[in-house]
Parts: C-alpha cells; sequence; structure tokens
C-alpha cells in the first residue's frame, strides 16, 4: 500500500468517526507531509475541512431543532 494509500485510509477512518479534533490533529500531520505532494496534501485536507464544516452545520441545525422542541409554547419546558 502507499503512502497515499495509507493517508486516504487514515482520512476516510477520521471522517467516519466524525470527532473534529481527530480531524485537526491530522490536518496538522498532514500539512508536514513531505511524503506527499502538495496536491495530494491539498486533496486530503480539503476530505477533512469538507467533513469538518458538515459537521458543524449538522450540529447547528440539531440544537436549533433540539431548542425549538424545548420552547414549544413559548417557555422551556
Amino acid at each position: 500500500m502507499s503512502h497515499l494509500d495509507e493517508v486516504s485510509v487514515a482520512v476516510d477512518a477520521a471522517i467516519e468517526a466524525g470527532v473534529i479534533s481527530g480531524m485537526n490533529e491530522l490536518l496538522i500531520t498532514l500539512s508536514d507531509d513531505a511524503a506527499l505532494s502538495r496536491d495530494e496534501r491539498y486533496t486530503q485536507q480539503q476530505r477533512l475541512r469538507t467533513a469538518i464544516a458538515h459537521h458543524g452545520r449538522q450540529h447547528k441545525e440539531e440544537q436549533e431543532a433540539r431548542h425549538e422542541q424545548l420552547t414549544k409554547g413559548g417557555t422551556i419546558l
């Protein structure tokens, strides 16, 4: 398995786990990975950035839905 394949598997695993801190750590690690070309690093980092952004939007939507559910009728239940 090539280094790029290993990195791709690690990125897939981080995205699947959905843990933002793990994805951020991997972003930093990829920044210093001299074994990858600039384009390969960028591609893998973009995958992580997209997953982080999606996770943030999803979390915000869930919080808003929860707040709406809790405040039915104008007061917090």
